[in-house]
C-alpha cells in the first residue's frame, strides 16, 4: 500500500476538472438545475480516476528502460547515451523521462516526454560531453506515464546505478591520427611542415624517380649503373619521448570549461598514440611538489593503457611547482637522450626566469619542448574598442601580457629549448604538429 501511495501521482488535468465543478457548485446555489449537474459530473469523474488508476496499475511492469552507456567517457567530448523503452501497456502511453545524472554535470533540467504506442519499442539518444576526469555516479530512471486520460500518473523508478569512468580524451584519437599519417593535414586547420633534411638512418640505394630528392644522389652507384642512385633513409626509430605534466596551480585556468591541465592530459594521450604509430617510445610523468605517475617511455603493446590510467588519476594539489625535483630526478632516471615535451604555463618573464636554470640543465641532455598557452581572455580586451581611459589601461596590460608570452619565446629559443606557444582549444593538434617537424628534421 506505501509502494502504490508512492508512485500514484494526480495529474493536472484532474485538478482543472476539480476546479470547474467546484465552480459549477458554486453557480449552483443559484441556479438548481447546476448543483445537479455538478454532482453528476464529480461522479463522472471519480469513476474516470478509479478506472485510468486500474489499468495504470494493471500490470506490474508495463514500461521497461534500459539505459546504455559507454564503457568510459571521454572528457571534453560529447559522448552518446542511450535509452531503449518499451510499452507494454494495451494503450498508447504517455510518458515523461526523468534522468538521474552524476552530480559534476550539474544537469536538473533533462525531462523528455514522448508517447508511446501500445507494444512499442523506441531508442532515444542524447549526449553528455563531461569536463573532469574522475568517476561518474548514474542514478535511477524515473519514468511517468499515463494512460490517455492523463487522470493519474504512476512512475516506475527504473535502470541500475552505475559507475563509469572519465578518461582523458580519447575519441579524438583517430582524428589526430589521421592528421599524423596523411598529407590532409591542411584540410583540418593543421600548420602543414616543411621537411628540413634526414635522418642519419641508412636505408637502401635504389633508382632515381621523378620527385626524389636530388641531394642524396649517390654518384658511385650511378657510375657503376650507368643511371641516376639515391641514398634513401628511413625515420630514425624507438626514440624516447616523455610527455611531462606541470600539475601546479598555473595550470589551473579555465577556457571552455576545461582547465589548462585538463587539456594537457588530452594532448598527453594523443600525441603517445601518435609517437607509438611513429615506433617511437612513450612515457609520462607529471609533477608539482614531487615527481609522480611515472610511466617509462616503452613501444610495448600495453602502453597505451598503462599512460591512459596514469593520466586518468592526475589531479593538481594547487602547490608551487617544484622544477629543481623535476630536473633531479629526470637527470637520475632518463639516461638517454630524449625528446621532453612539458607542459606548463608561464605569464611574465619572471615566471620564466625562475625557472630558466632547470631547463637549461634540462636541455644540456635532452631536446626540451616547452608547451604553454597563450590566454585566449585578452584577445577580447584588445579588440575592444575603448570608449573611457579604463578601457584604454585594460587594452594596454593586456597587450603587455601578450608581449611577455612572445617574449618568453624568444627567451627560449636563444638557449635552444623548442616552444610551442598555442591557444588551449589548439593544443594537441599544434603539439603533434611540433613533434613530427622536430622528428622529421631529425633534431632527437
Amino acid at each position: 500500500m506505501k509502494h502504490f501511495y508512492n508512485t500514484l501521482f494526480l495529474n493536472n488535468r484532474f485538478f482543472y476538472a476539480i476546479a470547474v465543478i467546484s465552480l459549477l457548485f458554486v453557480v449552483g446555489f443559484f441556479v438548481p438545475i447546476f448543483f445537479e449537474v455538478s454532482k453528476v459530473l464529480l461522479f463522472i469523474l471519480v469513476i474516470l480516476v478509479f478506472v485510468d488508476v486500474f489499468i495504470l496499475y494493471n500490470l506490474k511492469k508495463a514500461i521497461d528502460v534500459e539505459r546504455i552507456l559507454p564503457e568510459r567517457l571521454s572528457n571534453g567530448d560529447e559522448n552518446k547515451i542511450t535509452l531503449l523503452l518499451s510499452n507494454l501497456y494495451g494503450f498508447n502511453a504517455h510518458v515523461s523521462i526523468i534522468e538521474e545524472f552524476p552530480y559534476q554535470f550539474q544537469k536538473r533540467d533533462f525531462n523528455y516526454n514522448l508517447v508511446l504506442a501500445s507494444k512499442e519499442n523506441k531508442t532515444i539518444h542524447y549526449n553528455l560531453k563531461p569536463t573532469e576526469r574522475g568517476v561518474y555516479n548514474f542514478g535511477n530512471i524515473n519514468v511517468f506515464a499515463s494512460s490517455p486520460l492523463q487522470l493519474a500518473t504512476k512512475k516506475y523508478v527504473l535502470g541500475e546505478g552505475k559507475e563509469v569512468k572519465c578518461y582523458p580524451s580519447f575519441l579524438k584519437l583517430r582524428e589526430f591520427d589521421f592528421k599524423a599519417f596523411t598529407n590532409k593535414s591542411t584540410a583540418y586547420g593543421t600548420k602543414k611542415i616543411r621537411r628540413i633534411g634526414h635522418s642519419l638512418e641508412f636505408e637502401q640505394i635504389k633508382e632515381y624517380v621523378s620527385g626524389d630528392d636530388i641531394r642524396t644522389l649517390n654518384w658511385k652507384a650511378t657510375a657503376k649503373r650507368n643511371q641516376l642512385m639515391i641514398n634513401q633513409y628511413v625515420e630514425e626509430k624507438s626514440q624516447p619521448v616523455y610527455s611531462i605534466i606541470d600539475k601546479g596551480r598555473a595550470m589551473q585556468m579555465q577556457f571552455n570549461d576545461l582547465t589548462l591541465l585538463d587539456y594537457a592530459v588530452n594532448a598527453t594521450l594523443a600525441i603517445s598514440n601518435v609517437i607509438l604509430r611513429k615506433q617511437d617510445k612513450a612515457g609520462m610523468l607529471s609533477f608539482s611538489t614531487k615527481l609522480e605517475d611515472w610511466v617509462v617511455a616503452e613501444k610495448r603493446n600495453s602502453q597505451m593503457s598503462l599512460i591512459s590510467e596514469a593520466l586518468h588519476n592526475i589531479k593538481t594539489d594547487f602547490s608551487e611547482s617544484d622544477f629543481s625535483a623535476l630536473y633531479a630526478v629526470v637527470k637520475r632516471k632518463i639516461t638517454h637522450r630524449s625528446l621532453l615535451i612539458l607542459y606548463t604555463n608561464f605569464e611574465t618573464m619572471d615566471g620564466l626566469n625562475r625557472q630558466l636554470s632547470y631547463l637549461r640543465a634540462l636541455a644540456k641532455n635532452h631536446l626540451v619542448l616547452v608547451v604553454f598557452f597563450n590566454n585566449t581572455e585578452l584577445d577580447s580586451l584588445i579588440n575592444l574598442k575603448a570608449e573611457n581611459i579604463e578601457d584604454v589601461y585594460d587594452t594596454i596590460i593586456a597587450e603587455k601580457f601578450m608581449y611577455e608570452k612572445k617574449r618568453i619565446v624568444n627567451e627560449l629559443k636563444k638557449y635552444g629549448i623548442q616552444s610551442v606557444l598555442t591557444k588551449p582549444e589548439d593544443l594537441t593538434g599544434d603539439t603533434i604538429n611540433k613533434y613530427l617537424e622536430l622528428k622529421s628534421r631529425g633534431l632527437f
